[in-house]
Order: structure tokens, then C-alpha cells, then sequence
């Protein structure tokens, strides 16, 4: 059922991260390697907001996990800010075993997705075929 076609595209992915006390971006990561045929990359800044132009023309998709925002509200907010400057499609995972998502971020992604990792990369994909 959840099965597409193989493609050979390497997906760029700024993932959020920051002060993680339930260890959730592990968790996450370890769910994206899971899926073999899912090729990516993650671009990291020290500082989203100065980022240059050309590093966000790389990135395909932000990722906020928002099991994280509590206690990386600031980092988090600022990787927002950066990626609506940029156009930057964000896809919003909900917190580890929860379904509610904070309604601020809630607002502002372009999709939002539980834990599956199927459910994950579908978004991904179907959030960069969109672009295209």
C-alpha cells in the first residue's frame, strides 16, 4: 500500500533540533533510515536566519519536530522565521505519541504528519512534487 516508485533524487532536510529530553530526534532519524530507499541529506546552519541564499536553495523541505519546541522555542521560532523567508515548505511532526501539535506551528506548516515513516517520506515527496 505504501509502496512507490524508486526514485533517485537525494532529498536536502533541515531537521530541528536542540534540547531533546525524550530523545525524539534520534528516534525520527532512526525511523528515516529505516526506509533504505529513501535517499537524503541534512543541511545544517549555525544560524538559520543569516543564512545565504544559496544554502536554502538546496534544502528541500524543513522539518519540525515539534516534540522539541518547548524547550528550543527561540531556535525553533528562528528556523520558522528563515524558512517562510525562503519559501521553504515545512512539514510539522507531531510530539512522540501525541496527536495535538502547538497551534502556532500548526498554522504555519504545509503538512503535518505522525510518526510512520512511510507517512514521512510520502509527505516528503509529495511536498517536493508539488514545488516541481
Amino acid at each position: 500500500m505504501f509502496e512507490e516508485n524508486k526514485d533517485n533524487k537525494i532529498y536536502n532536510l533541515i531537521i530541528s533540533n536542540g534540547t531533546d529530553e525524550n530523545n525524539e530526534r534520534n528516534q525520527f532519524l532512526e525511523k528515516i533510515y529505516s526506509k533504505t530507499d529513501f535517499l537524503w541529506t541534512e543541511s545544517v546552519s549555525s544560524s538559520y536566519l543569516t543564512a545565504s541564499d544559496d544554502f536554502f536553495n538546496k534544502v528541500d523541505v524543513v522539518i519540525i519536530l515539534s516534540g522539541l519546541y518547548t524547550n528550543n522555542k527561540e531556535k525553533i521560532d528562528e528556523l520558522i522565521e528563515a524558512s517562510i523567508k525562503n519559501n521553504k515548505a515545512i512539514l510539522l511532526v507531531r510530539p512522540f505519541g501525541m496527536e495535538e501539535v502547538p497551534e502556532n506551528l500548526e498554522e504555519i506548516a504545509t503538512a503535518i504528519v505522525g510518526w510512520n515513516a512511510n507517512c514521512v517520506i510520502g509527505d516528503i515527496k509529495s511536498i517536493v512534487s508539488r514545488d516541481d
